[in-house]
């Protein structure tokens, strides 16, 4: 891991290569997905074919690229009790929190005395992505199918990638049917999101793609936002840990850890605190932890390139910092967490004390684990419910109420040289 100090010589330069922008942002990721987005807008299942052969899947036939229902009941019949055990927790713990967070319709009287609202409705077809290369992250399916059946979703697609003999991993298949997924499809990358953003002849176009994947995955939601609403750019894994001298060594490098084994080596994570005595610990135990774990490899890899052992002159400072990274989950291991918690405004979710560690809330505390990344907490919150729903605007004025609003509208009519806005409302009042 990359150590620093708030009393090197260069901290400042280093900070400002901390500051830079993630795997979400890299150029050469950015051409390589655009290529994949033109060629599925050209020749549509045939591209989808073609580059799910290429990037390491099987060769499928567009007939082929559905999850039959042969193929969901065989993963029901293999579902083991603790497996149907862990999916129902969860998926009740996700779909609890999800309904206390339904926006609910409303409406008020304006000042002229008409009727003004909301109404919110359910996305009608949604498209959820769920990474599966690395490992199969059932996880993800309970994180973001409930939410879809929650908010009232008709048809809840989902996409994902299989093995090089076509097959989807079962647990996930399960997992996906008994949390409400309408379709399931076996394809994964890029090619997935340009597919469910464009549309082809077997995968019909969504309304909105959500879910998180790798740095292609989440390029191509970025460059097909207007073709496609998006719900926020989760990308590779990243942990921040703020901590003092009360913090547990052991504890934070294994969840260092935890955050750095997913496998792409863009994966970010840092220690921020400004105990010299704590950093030096978190380091031994990082390394041996590290030497244990049979997921070292890709462990190393995200470590070397994006891991951070950061002393802070103070944790005022280190506040600072996390704001400035807008980390995708940040963890608190400090005296008084709930206050240092009020000042920390950016993160994808926070995690306090000890005994909240990030795996939780990946699992099954009930908060979507699909959190912004790249420092884009910044300006997007994880996933909720409500981005599930359309909002439309109710408008209900009567002849009383519209004579209250004649002066006001007629000036901005004149205002602005809109001459038939003022008859529009001037026609309705003389009759």
């Amino acid at each position: 891991m990359n150590v620093v100090s708030h009393s090197d010589p260069d901290f400042e330069d280093q900070l400002r290569r901390l500051l830079a922008p993630s795997s979400l942002f890299d150029p050469g990721i950015e051409k390589a997905t655009q290529e994949i987005i033109d060629a599925v807008r050209a020749r549509r299942d045939e591209a989808v074919a073609e580059l799910t052969e290429r990037f390491n899947g099987p060769k499928l036939d567009p007939d082929q690229f559905a999850v039959t229902q042969a193929e969901c009941m065989a993963a029901s019949v293999q579902a083991d009790p603790a497996l149907r055990q862990s999916i129902a927790e969860t998926q009740r713990n996700v779909e609890t929190f999800a309904r206390k967070s339904l926006r609910k319709d409303w409406s008020m009287r304006n000042s002229h005395g008409a009727t003004v609202g909301e109404k919110f409705d359910p996305l009608q077809r949604v498209g959820i992505y769920v990474p599966g290369g690395m490992a199969p992250l059932v996880s993800t399916v309970l994180m973001t199918v409930p939410l879809a059946k929650a908010a009232g979703c008709a048809e809840i697609v989902v996409c994902t990638p299989c093995d090089r003999e076509g097959r989807v991993n079962p647990a996930l298949v399960y997992a996906a049917r008994t949390a409400g997924a309408t379709e399931i499809y076996r394809i994964g990358g890029a090619q997935a999101i340009a597919a469910m953003a464009l549309g082809t002849p077997t995968i019909p176009k969504v309304s909105k793609i959500f879910g998180p994947g790798n740095a292609y995955v989440v390029a191509a939601k970025r460059l097909l936002f207007g073709y496609v609403a998006v719900d926020l750019l989760p990308g590779p894994s990243e942990l921040l840990v703020l901590a003092d001298d009360s913090g547990d060594a052991a504890c934070i490098a294994s969840d260092l850890l935890a955050q750095g084994e997913h496998g792409s080596g863009h994966e970010r994570v840092w220690l921020l605190t400004p105990s010299g005595k704590l950093l030096r610990a978190v380091e031994k135990e990082v390394a041996r932890q590290l030497a244990k774990s049979g997921r070292g490899e890709f462990i190393k890899r995200a470590l070397d390139r994006n891991g951070w052992l950061i002393q802070v002159s103070n944790l005022e400072q280190g506040i600072e910092i996390a704001n400035q990274l807008a980390p995708e989950h940040l963890e608190i291991m400090t005296r008084r967490a709930p206050k240092v918690a009020r000042q920390l405004t950016t993160a994808g979710a926070i995690f306090m004390g000890v005994y909240s560690p990030t795996v939780v809330g990946d699992y099954v505390a009930g908060p979507s684990h699909t959190l912004p990344a790249g420092g884009t907490g910044a300006a997007f919150a994880g996933l909720t419910v409500d981005q599930f729903q359309r909002r439309t605007s109710l408008i209900s004025y009567n002849k009383a109420a519209l004579k209250k609003a004649e002066r006001t509208v007629a000036k901005f009519a004149e205002l602005e040289g809109l001459e038939a806005h003022g008859k529009s409302m001037k026609i309705r009042l003389k009759k």
